[in-house]
Order: C-alpha cells, then sequence, then structure tokens
C-alpha cells in the first residue's frame, strides 16, 4: 500500500507539472543576422592553436617568407609562402606524370644464369595475392599504387578548381581526404624495403635498375616539395570554408 501509494503522489504531481507548463507562452525565436554569425567567424578565424603545446594565440598578417612560431615552445605555426598554390600544381602535374611512367615501365630486371627477369609495381602485389596473402597484397597495393594516385588526383582536381574558380561544396571533403590519405602514400617505406632486396639479391644475381624506379624516386622527392609548397591556409581561403563552417 505505501508503495501504490508513493506511485500515485509521483503520477499526481507530474500530471501537474504538465497542466502548469502547458498554459506558460511559448517563447518565439528571433532571427538570426548571417551578418553577426560571419563577424563571429570571422573573429574565430584570427586565432590559432600550437600543434605542440595548445596554446590558444592570434593570428597575425606576414610578408612572404616570415614564419610565425609560438610564443610558448618556439614551434612553427605557419608562414607564408610566395606563389603557393602555382608551385604546388606545377609539382603536383609532375609527380602525376612520374606515378604513370612508375607504373608503366620496369621497375628492375633480374638476370641469374642467363634467365632475365623484369619486374614492375604491380608484380610484388600480384605475387603476394596469388601465394594466398591476400591481406598484405592490399596493403602494398595501397600505400604504393592506390594512396599517391588518390592524393595527387584529388591535389589537381582542388588546385585546378581554384585555379579556374569552381567552387563546389565536394572541395572541402576532397582536400580533408587528401590529408586522410598523406601517412598512407608510404612511398618512401616500400623505396626502402626495395633498396634492401636490392643489397641482398646482388650477392645472388645481377639487378638493373628500370626506368620506374627512378621515377619512383623522382615521385618521392617530388611529392615532399609540393607538400613543403603548399600553404593550407591559401586554400582554405580561397574555398571561403572557415568563414562558412
Amino acid at each position: 500500500m505505501f508503495i501504490a501509494g508513493t506511485v500515485l503522489e509521483i503520477i499526481v504531481f507530474i500530471e501537474c507539472v504538465n497542466l502548469s507548463t502547458a498554459k506558460l507562452p511559448v517563447p518565439r525565436s528571433k532571427p538570426v543576422s548571417l551578418r553577426g554569425v560571419e563577424k563571429t567567424m570571422a573573429n574565430y578565424t584570427q586565432w590559432v592553436a600550437c600543434h605542440d603545446c595548445d596554446l590558444l594565440q592570434r593570428r597575425r598578417p606576414l610578408d612572404y617568407g616570415e614564419i610565425a612560431r609560438c610564443a610558448r615552445c618556439a614551434a612553427l605555426l605557419y608562414q607564408r609562402k610566395r606563389n603557393s598554390r602555382d608551385r604546388t600544381l606545377m609539382l603536383t602535374l609532375t609527380g602525376l606524370v612520374l606515378l604513370v611512367l612508375a607504373n608503366s615501365f620496369p621497375f628492375m630486371t633480374f638476370k641469374l644464369e642467363g634467365r632475365v627477369q623484369e619486374n614492375t609495381l604491380i608484380t610484388g602485389v600480384l605475387e603476394l595475392y596469388s601465394a594466398g596473402r591476400w591481406e598484405l597484397a592490399a596493403l602494398v597495393f595501397g600505400a604504393s599504387i592506390l594512396a599517391p594516385c588518390l592524393k595527387l588526383l584529388g591535389m589537381l582536381y582542388v588546385l585546378l578548381s581554384l585555379t579556374f574558380d569552381r567552387q563546389s561544396g565536394k572541395l572541402a571533403v576532397v582536400f580533408r581526404a587528401i590529408e586522410t590519405l598523406h601517412p598512407w602514400a608510404m612511398m618512401e617505406v616500400y623505396m626502402l624495403g626495395v633498396f634492401v632486396a636490392i643489397v641482398k639479391l646482388s650477392q645472388l644475381a645481377t639487378i638493373v635498375p628500370g626506368i620506374a624506379l627512378y621515377s619512383l624516386a623522382a615521385l618521392i622527392l617530388t611529392n615532399a616539395a609540393a607538400t613543403a609548397a603548399l600553404d593550407p591556409s591559401v586554400v582554405w581561403k580561397k574555398l571561403k570554408v572557415m568563414s562558412c563552417i
């Protein structure tokens, strides 16, 4: 009886609260000014956080070649690069040409007792797949061929769209995807494994480097130069993403 009476009191209390709140006037929402939102976001973009110590600091305009460092740990915050978009576009086109060469010509030639065997970049992937190691084959294919190709094509799409002033909502998504693909385009690790294999196999047979090997080495240097030449703040400012997110 005590539990039933307590439950009844709770139900009566809830009904009284519902009746009292039902009579209250519903407040009307005031229209929000887009100018105020744009002004707030403009003020927000004037601040930058340090990647090392997370110190929030006010962003200041820089001249070409100047570097802004953190006031606490002296880490690099941002810098203004001259002709960042044009140089990155040129290096991206060069990287695509080198990627085509690296996948079209022989990577190395293996000579042993009169037998000659030519290998390409995709040869290792096919051999791993034939041996039943499809997980490792997929990883090698993604890190050495697919991820670099998608990264270069995505960067070319973004930079050409900005050059011809063809803005789209997909550009921001593609640019974020490029940053996500960057750790997976590990051609440096692939090249290091190739050098180790060449050193070990050179004692057993004759190894002749092909055009694809030199193209891949040049592609690694070109990608590093493109990453160093790119100024992400220029891309975001052109897309006007930071003012509307």
